[in-house]
């Protein structure tokens, strides 16, 4: 396995979890529950980027590609909108997060059961290869709901004007986590996803950043 993609790989983790721990800081210092959901799709990124490093170190395993699949695919956009729509409802946000435990372990069942097909250890499979409908399925609509309330969120702050900057970090964010697909002409696979994982999670904590400080401003 290349050096180079391991060392992506491992850089990726790094910087996740390192963002992953001060998201949770703040979490601890003010309480407020948009930060436990960020601090928690910090950690899913985190086990992502993991996922794609031991991969890359130790080879793809039907396992592996498990984990990968459930962290880097499917559960981690969700929990990020999680926290947009506790900047709108507090309470619109603990139904969310109640309906999220309960699909998130369902989404969780499927991929240790679900029967995967041949992997070469040298390349990261692609779930279309390997993996039936159903947690494609699950993938296609974790990511694009996600995606789509964080972007109502962003929208609506611009409408009232309320915390514009941040949102407009977390979006882009998201757009960044979404674009590996575009650099695969560039990079391979795994590079692309550490690259855009690291960029992405880094406008994403800025963003954090930016929406706490107006939060505070306005309390």
């Amino acid at each position: 396995m290349d050096t180079g993609t391991k060392a992506v790989a491992a850089a990726a983790t790094v910087v996740a979890l390192a963002f992953a721990l001060a998201t949770l800081e703040r979490w601890v210092t003010r309480r407020r529950p948009q930060e436990l959901a960020w601090s928690a799709a910090l950690g899913l990124f985190t086990l992502g980027a993991l996922s794609l490093w031991l991969g890359a170190a130790l080879g793809w395993d039907e396992w592996s590609f498990r984990l990968f699949y459930l962290f880097g695919a499917i559960a981690n956009v969700p929990v990020l909108a999680l926290g947009s729509v506790y900047l709108v409802s507090r309470r619109a946000g603990h139904v969310t997060a109640g309906v999220l435990a309960v699909g998130l372990g369902f989404a969780a069942g499927v991929m240790a059961i679900t029967p995967v097909g041949a992997i070469t250890p040298t390349e990261l499979p692609q779930g279309s290869d390997v993996l039936g409908a159903l947690p494609r399925v699950l993938a296609a609509a974790c990511s694009a709901g996600g995606a789509l309330t964080v972007f109502a969120v962003a929208l609506l702050s611009i409408v009232r004007r309320q915390r514009v900057a941040g949102n407009a970090l977390i979006a882009l964010g998201t757009v960044i986590l979404s674009a590996s697909g575009l650099l695969n002409s560039v990079l391979g696979e795994m590079d692309a996803f550490a690259v855009t994982l690291t960029v992405g999670v880094s406008v994403l904590f800025a963003g954090f950043l930016a929406t706490s400080r107006a939060s505070a401003r306005s309390a």
